[in-house]
């Protein structure tokens, strides 16, 4: 194109790139295409169907159904030269998307940056916190919060909301002793807040440029971004085998349970939501993705008809109305019978809002899968994710990765993943000119496998011990070997930022065995360990004594357990944890790590500790584990 095309200003790339990730509703990075009319058509461009397949055809290169970040932001620039519509590009979007701007706060904020919120999204999140913190007494004086206005952001500023609802979405997460309930002094809340945002990052959020004065300041975009992480997690948490054996009935012909696993959560709805329309004789309807293909509600009313038991009265003559908007009402009236009117209005539906689309199906699915346990269940063999692999996964999702790592061994099988990991650890060591992004369908293989070979290569320069790991163990999902590589990469993670610590901030390494002299110079005259499989670490009082080193007063040991069972062993673990995260310490260890004297995992927390001791803090040393 000549170049008179339209350069998008620092503003329209960053609107563009909110939209996206309001599509890009799993964080994979791409769009379907199949969504490509309604992403344009959030940013003011409208165009005729057959129009839109055109586009398809001419920006789908590669034949592989998506596009990128990239390539979204090119073909907006292409297609605002071509309508030139005349009005400002915000002016596009708040009238395209009923949205609203709010100004950042930030130095570059203040020149003009501003950042997209849905109103859509205020009110439903605003309305599940209503509805599932209800009976929390220590929730009674904020709820029911208004559905409009500033309220949701006023009210989760202390950090006892944020809080309760991780407990929701990963029941048992954080300890009820240590959330800071009373005289909340700004000190307190700002603990309330760190507590909540390293929990969050534990359970797989990505916290990244997230900060707890963020959140007391009640900055919408970071506070809903937060929110959604969280619900999302809770809602797609048991979409699994071992908590559905029924899914097993979604398998298609030549399928087996190896390849369900390997779907996502998304992945699975989509099928479940498909199954129940092909068990459906009133339609033929399949869809594809939770935005273009749901705002007519056909496929809503009919999933709703199917999975609904008989008493409830549940009915399809919402297809009798014509008038899209009035349609979706009615089908939402129906949800209702089943207290499933969550998350979505009659717009969301017809706008086809793909989170909050996902929320509600996610929703109903939890409720009512309808789904019968197949005859052989018995002799099925389900294999639960091991501890190990769920730590591993939420560690890889906080730190912002793209996709989201729903299953460990097929979403690292193209290296992309692993390449990610690499440059966080250490900015500028991966040649990407080297990654194969985009796949062929021919070629996909070999070229992930190319991908895996460098990343063994890349491993091998960062000093990992590979012995026997190639880029096939990669590849073919080796449970073994792809663990071994990703504990070295949480390891080399753990300690490329310690080595921050050193006097000055330079970048010399520092090794598990300067952590343990560091933990045994905090704890002289207390305590002594001689190595992170110490057994007398298991009872978690050598732990909590190095916190109130870090921080006098801090533990309250009447609440301390003298551990002579399992189980006050436990909970002296996890009130180590919490309170280490209220510290600012992002710890991914669980209570049974540190139970069970696994070493791996009691290193990364003393590392974690480490980080806050207040000689090193102003050295900026807290980079990558805190804001």
């Amino acid at each position: 194109m000549a170049d008179q095309s339209v350069e998008l200003t620092d503003e329209q790339k960053e609107e563009l790139a909110n939209i996206f990730g309001t599509i890009d509703v799993d964080g994979n990075g791409f769009i379907a295409l199949d969504e490509l009319g309604a992403a344009l058509e959030c940013c003011g461009i409208k165009h005729p169907g057959y129009y839109v397949r055109d586009l398809i055809t001419k920006y789908d290169k590669s034949n592989d159904g998506k596009l990128d970040m990239s390539e979204f932001a090119e073909l907006y620039r292409q297609e605002k030269q071509k309508v030139d519509m005349g009005l400002m590009f915000k002016k596009h979007v708040s009238k395209a998307t009923k949205v609203k701007h709010t100004g950042g706060t930030s130095e570059v904020s203040s020149a003009g940056t501003t950042h997209m919120i849905k109103e859509g999204e205020e009110v439903a999140f605003t309305d599940w916190i209503n509805k599932n913190l209800d009976d929390d007494p220590d929730c009674k004086k904020y709820l029911p919060l208004d559905l409009e206005g500033q309220a949701l952001y006023r009210n989760v500023g202390d950090g006892i909301i944020f809080c309760k609802l991780i407990n929701q979405a990963a029941p048992n997460t954080i300890d009820e002793r240590t959330i800071n309930k009373s005289n909340l002094s700004v000190y307190k809340k700002h603990e309330n807040l760190m507590l909540a945002l390293n929990s969050a990052s534990s359970i797989g959020c990505s916290i990244v440029n997230i900060g707890a004065d963020d959140l007391h300041q009640g900055k919408p975009h970071l506070v809903l971004g937060l929110l959604w992480q969280i619900i999302r997690i809770g809602l797609l948490s048991d979409i699994d085998l071992q908590h559905h054996p029924g899914l097993v009935r979604l398998l298609m012909e030549g399928e087996t349970i190896e390849d369900l696993r390997k779907l996502s959560p998304e992945q699975i709805l989509l099928r479940w939501v498909n199954y129940h329309l092909a068990n459906a004789p009133e339609t033929d309807r399949q869809i594809s993705n939770f935005s273009e293909d749901i705002k007519d509600s056909e496929a809503y009313t009919y999933l709703l008809h199917q999975i609904a038991p008989r008493e409830k009265g549940v009915h399809t003559n919402a297809m009798v109305e014509q008038e899209l908007e009035s349609r979706a009402e009615l089908m939402l009236q129906e949800s209702e019978k089943l207290d499933c009117r969550s998350f979505i209005g009659p717009k969301d539906v017809v706008k086809g809002n793909q989170k909050l689309n996902l929320a509600f199906v996610a929703n109903l699915f939890n409720n009512y899968p309808a789904l019968e346990k197949p005859d052989d269940y018995a002799e099925m063999d389900i294999i639960e994710e091991t501890r190990e692999e769920k730590t591993y996964r939420n560690w890889m999702n906080s730190l912002g990765v793209k996709p989201f790592v729903s299953y460990l061994y097929s979403d690292l099988q193209d290296g992309l993943i692993i390449f990610q990991l690499f440059e966080i650890i250490k900015p500028g060591s991966v040649n990407w000119s080297r990654v194969i992004q985009k796949f062929s369908k021919i070629k996909a293989n070999f070229q992930k496998l190319e991908n895996c070979n460098y990343a063994v290569e890349l491993a091998k320069a960062f000093g990992f011990s590979l012995v026997g790991i190639g880029g096939t163990d990669i590849l073919e999902g080796n449970p073994t070997l792809t663990l071994a590589l990703i504990w070295q990469l949480m390891r080399a993670y753990t300690l490329h930022i310690l080595a921050k610590l050193a006097a000055g901030g330079d970048k010399t390494m520092i090794l598990e065995q300067d952590i343990l002299e560091w933990a045994n110079t905090m704890l002289a005259g207390k305590s002594k360990i001689n190595s992170f499989s110490d057994p007398n670490l298991s009872d978690g009082v050598i732990i909590l004594n190095l916190i109130d080193k870090l921080k006098p007063g801090c533990v309250n040991f009447d609440l301390v357990k003298k551990a002579t069972t399992v189980e006050d062993k436990q909970k002296n673990a996890k009130y180590a944890i919490n309170l280490s995260w209220k510290l600012g310490a992002r710890v991914y260890a669980l209570p049974e790590d540190i139970v069970e004297s696994k070493p791996k995992m009691i290193m990364t927390m003393f590392a974690c500790l480490m980080t806050r001791d207040p000689k090193y803090m102003g050295n900026n040393m807290t980079g990558g584990l805190t804001k």
